[in-house]
């Protein structure tokens, strides 16, 4: 039987959230002491615990299937892989940033100028489609300090809060890209390892799905139901359960994440009452 080989990472920004999503999906991770590749009993997967530098090349070469990793490292360094799922998790910038006595903001500030960066190939096919000529240069690890020693006019990094920027005196001007941790797969798949990958897809759309919304219950006046329906974005139609005190239901249903005080807002002036809200677990569709 075909096993499905996942790579996330040993440690790092996505790490944590890497294994509670498998948790999340019913997949062991027990690495018992310190693992590097470890055995899934309830699932026909093996997790590899890689560096984060070393996944992208281990999916084009088919060492791995499927690794969960952030897009700015797959843009970064161009190997042969497919995004199948983005995870919502680990959400950053890769964007420009400059000391902040500088007062522009424009792109035009790094012509001609030194940059500092760990992404040089996303920033050198920026540049090149921008038209601006800079002086790069690449830095493994603590972009932040090279304009305080003099090493550069500027930097390209990844951005989170932007808290790092601030304590090194910098601020961010332009967004390169925009990023969050996705679940990439090789191009060698075979058949029965793609059929693997389809049952772990539909197990994390319905962990993400679930996320994303709440489930909801009120109380309406039965004259009121079909305008409070109108408002309600559920999957079908919503569930409506007569009470017992005349001239009254409850309507249950499922609302987005995005949109949640919006809709609630609107249900309380269409005259629903009693609202109360319950965290959804899995969420099958």
């Amino acid at each position: 039987m075909s096993i499905l080989k996942i790579a996330i990472q040993k440690s790092g920004r996505l790490y944590e959230d890497s294994l509670q999503l498998l948790r999340d999906c019913a997949i062991d991770t027990n690495n018992g002491k310190d693992q590097l590749k470890v055995s899934v009993n309830n699932f026909p997967m093996e997790i590899m615990y890689l560096r984060n530098s070393d996944i992208p090349q281990y999916l084009e070469d088919g060492v791995v299937d499927v690794a969960i990793v952030g897009e700015n490292l797959l843009v970064e360094k161009q190997k042969n892989s497919d995004i199948v799922q983005k995870l919502g998790f680990s959400k950053c910038r890769v964007s420009l940033a400059v000391p902040k006595e500088v007062e522009t903001d424009e792109l035009s500030y790094f012509q001609g100028k030194k940059i500092a960066t760990s992404y040089p190939n996303t920033l050198t096919r920026f540049l090149s489609e921008q038209r601006i000529n800079a002086e790069i240069h690449v830095i493994s690890g603590s972009v932040e300090i090279a304009p305080n020693i003099g090493l550069a006019d500027g930097i390209c990094d990844i951005v989170s809060s932007g808290s790092t920027l601030f304590k090194n005196g910098l601020r961010e001007t332009v967004t390169l890209l925009r990023s969050e941790a996705v679940l990439a797969k090789s191009s060698l798949l075979n058949p029965e390892k793609e059929a693997i990958l389809e049952k772990f897809l539909f197990r994390i759309k319905a962990v993400l799905k679930a996320k994303n919304s709440k489930y909801i219950l009120m109380n309406v006046p039965d004259d009121k139901i079909s305008e409070i329906s109108a408002v309600l974005p559920v999957l079908k139609s919503p569930t409506v359960i007569p009470l017992a005190e005349k001239g009254w239901s409850s309507i249950h249903s499922v609302i987005d994440e995005d949109r949640f005080w919006e809709v609630i807002d609107q249900l309380k002036e269409k005259g629903a009452q009693d609202i109360l809200i319950i965290p959804i677990d899995k969420m099958v569709i």
